[in-house]
């Protein structure tokens, strides 16, 4: 059964705001490996601190509903 999955912040799988886990679950990954993965890219990259893309998809990235997770 195919359903629109939405890119929104996790209820489920929250750490500090959900973002990361809004991502994992948007992408069928695992939280920890995302989390992971956009700690190691943040590092990795001097251009863009990961700090400031985590607070602006904080801001912009609408907060899950109960009706987020019916199938």
């Amino acid at each position: 059964m195919n359903r629109l999955v939405r890119l929104h912040r996790s209820r489920n799988h929250r750490m500090i705001a959900g973002v990361m886990g809004g991502i994992a679950e948007y992408l069928g990954w695992s939280p920890t490996l995302t989390r992971i993965l956009f700690v190691v890219v943040s590092t990795a990259s001097a251009a863009v601190p990961g700090i400031l893309i985590y607070i602006i998809l904080w801001l912009i990235m609408p907060n899950a509903t109960a009706a987020s997770y019916q199938a």
